[in-house]
């Protein structure tokens, strides 16, 4: 698996038959060819069995290459219908952030689990996923341990939500409006949200993107309110301005008619990089990772999740149309 290959004078060094493989996945992944799914399951795959060969840059390019596609999903967006999906998803936000950390915490004690782990757990599962953790773990200074171990468990339920949620909404007949909003609050990482609404449809991926990239904002409070509950405070808070540029290009797009003209083909390039993020996703999922998380923080990531799938899907189904 280690042999090289020499692929002609222009390239100037030789690289491993494992390298070719994930850079022929890697091409695919950007080809219609490939769903979402099917670019996470990709990646599982490589993960387990062939190994990522650039393993050490996987979780710069995931960050980076999850950004540029998000502002790139906003030249396909309309301004207007995403203020008001987002007005709509407000108090599912707020009601559902403060029962999962409020729920989390309690886990947490019941289950003997280190502290800091088990908030980073909670907060992914309340905000953002692996950007919540990555937004919140400098605040209150966990260790290399408790970060990969809360990431891990976030991704790994990520994967399976990606699978099960388009087959759940297409089984109780969701609408659009239901499917996205539901996403939205119950799906942890950004990039699952968009695999799983894409499949769906497309306003079902408008709203799901954007009372998702709503819920992000709330990092910012939760970072201060972190450092008070860590007493940390000298914790650097990242903040999330990407979605700054997300709302700017929703903006060009409603009200720039040049833009307009152009959009399909940003949301397009906007798509296939989302893939090829799941896809890396995917690859950094390997024995390893699975292996740290244990089972004590992979149960409160499964009863907080199922906790606020449940209740979301409930009160959508209830009070949405």
């Amino acid at each position: 698996m280690h042999k090289k290959i020499v692929l002609g004078n222009w390239l100037q060094k030789s690289i491993t038959t494992r390298e070719l493989l994930f850079l022929i996945m890697v091409v695919l992944c950007l080809t219609p060819f490939i769903s979402p799914p099917m670019a996470l399951l990709l990646g599982l795959i490589v993960a387990q069995w062939i190994g990522h060969p650039y393993l050490h840059l996987n979780h710069k390019a995931t960050h980076l290459l999850l950004q540029v596609s998000v502002v790139g999903l906003g030249f396909g967006m309309n301004m207007n219908s995403a203020l008001k999906a987002g007005k709509e998803g407000v108090l599912f936000t707020i009601v559902s952030i403060v029962s999962i950390l409020v729920i989390g915490f309690f886990m947490g004690k019941v289950l003997k689990l280190d502290k800091k782990t088990s908030y980073l757990i909670s907060v992914g599962t309340a905000i953002c996923g692996g950007s919540a953790i990555a937004a919140i773990s400098p605040v209150i200074k966990a260790k290399e341990n408790q970060i990969s171990i809360a990431i891990g468990t976030i991704f790994i339920l990520n994967s399976v939500a990606l699978f099960a949620f388009p087959a759940i909404g297409s089984a109780l007949d969701l609408s659009q409006t239901q499917f996205g909003m539901w996403c939205a609050i119950a799906i942890h990482d950004t990039s699952s949200v968009v695999g799983a609404a894409s499949k769906y449809g497309d306003k079902a991926l408008e709203i799901a993107t954007t009372v998702k990239l709503a819920r992000a904002l709330w990092i910012i409070p939760l970072a201060f309110l972190s450092t008070y509950v860590f007493k940390n405070k000298g914790g650097n808070i990242k903040i999330p301005y990407f979605i700054g540029l997300f709302v700017l290009a929703m903006m060009a797009n409603t009200y720039i008619p040049f833009v307009q003209e152009y959009s399909h083909y940003l949301t397009s390039i906007a798509k296939a990089g989302l893939t090829l993020t799941l896809f890396l996703i995917g690859c950094g999922l390997n024995r390893n990772v699975l292996s740290a998380v244990g089972y004590k923080p992979l149960l409160q990531g499964i009863v907080l999740w199922v906790l606020i799938a449940a209740g979301a899907l409930w009160a959508i189904m209830s009070f949405s149309t």
